[in-house]
């Protein structure tokens, strides 16, 4: 009778764990459609797709508290140790930085109201579409990657930081050179640059996401390393 009283204990917590994986894949759900809705708030001057984004931002919050307290209630009951212990950790780490892109997204949507107000450039705002593409994938990448536990995608798209990086660092410079060129632009370069910082955040989170995934699988904490230094531990081998 204890034995099955505990297969039923066990069971029963392995149940919990994968509920609460659910709700942080459907957490990133509603983060990935915000940020995708922000971006197409900003590209088409849509205000009111933009305050829809601004409101539903308290849906994100709420669930990453719902799902914080289930963590701590599984900590103090169950006790979780070695490996479940650190998929709860990385599950706390990881709700974290989907609300953070969440908020991102706000500040997306907010600068999209601004420049609804504006002219538009000829451009029409594409190098932040494009921008806006690569962390989207980013963050699409990141959560597929935390459903399979897949060590080996999550590396690769924390590599894609790099590129989103000097994406940014190039669109600065180039409404830098808007900014100069037409002093009647600032206010909307001003939106622009704020809208590029925000994009350039969201794929910071999502490779944070990925430095999650890799400590739950591997037990292995590659935070402030480089991309390198983190293939090199997970591979076991020695680091400079």
């Amino acid at each position: 009778m204890v034995t099955n009283n505990s297969q039923h204990i066990s069971q029963q917590f392995e149940n919990e764990l994968q509920e609460i994986r659910s709700r942080v894949l459907a957490m990133g759900g509603l983060v990935e459609q915000q940020v995708a809705n922000a971006m197409d708030a900003l590209m088409t001057g849509d205000a009111e797709m933009a305050r829809a984004v601004i409101a539903f931002d308290d849906e994100v919050n709420a669930l990453e508290l719902s799902i914080d307290e289930e963590c701590i209630q599984i900590i103090a009951l169950r006790q979780p140790t070695a490996g479940d212990l650190r998929l709860v950790s990385g599950i706390l780490k990881t709700i974290t930085d989907l609300e953070r892109i969440g908020d991102e997204s706000v500040r997306i949507a907010r600068m999209a109201i601004n420049l609804s107000e504006k002219d538009r450039p000829k451009r029409n705002y594409r190098e932040l579409q494009n921008l806006g593409t690569h962390v989207r994938g980013m963050l699409r990448d990141a959560l597929d990657a935390f459903a399979r536990f897949d060590v080996d995608m999550a590396l690769r798209v924390a590599k894609e930081d790099r590129n989103v990086d000097a994406e940014y660092e190039g669109i600065l410079r180039q409404l830098m050179t808007y900014m100069m060129e037409d002093s009647r632009a600032v206010t909307r370069v001003i939106d622009m640059m704020w809208s590029a910082r925000a994009l350039e955040r969201i794929g910071d989170h999502a490779h944070n996401v990925c430095e999650h995934i890799i400590y739950l699988v591997e037990g292995k904490d590659v935070r402030h390393l480089s991309i390198e230094k983190a293939e090199k531990i997970i591979k076991g081998e020695p680091i400079d």
